[in-house]
């Protein structure tokens, strides 16, 4: 176990294809612990034993738990594929159809269920500007204009 609770999460705006990739870095420990309490379900993501089933669930908690409004407007996120690296589970998502952004609205309260000392960094990087958020159990809501 470790004794720090924190995710990073990089969202950036490709102009050309009109979309935002997202990469999110979890603590495989934390992810499937949290799924097994939010689902009732065992988990096991990135073991030997992992199964289809178990994927699933790590894309509804995504779409559950990591909600990206642009310009006011809820968009659905598209699990792409994952990694692991060490004892870290990396997921890859995107936004499509987002030819501009004056607006990012981000709520994420992935593991918090769990931990109440989570918190969930942000790293944005759109219309030419770098931005980062902090997100807590506290405030798991934040917007970047």
């Amino acid at each position: 176990m470790h004794k720090f609770y924190v995710a990073i999460h990089q969202i950036n705006h490709s102009k050309e294809k009109k979309m935002l990739q997202i990469t999110s870095r979890l603590f495989i420990d934390d992810i499937n612990e949290a799924i097994e309490k939010k689902y009732h379900k065992k988990s096991r993501l990135a073991s030997e034993y992992e199964s289809p089933e178990q994927v699933e669930l790590l894309k509804k908690y995504f779409a559950e738990k990591f909600v990206v409004k642009v310009n006011g407007q809820a968009k659905n996120l598209e699990f792409l594929s994952k990694e692991t690296e060490d004892n870290v589970l990396i997921c890859y998502l995107r936004i499509t159809a987002v030819p501009k952004i004056s607006s990012l609205e981000i709520e994420n309260s992935m593991i918090m269920e769990n931990h109440n000392e989570q918190q969930n960094i942000i790293q944005t990087s759109f219309n030419g500007n770098k931005n980062s958020l902090l997100l807590t159990s506290e405030n798991f809501k934040g917007m970047l204009k």
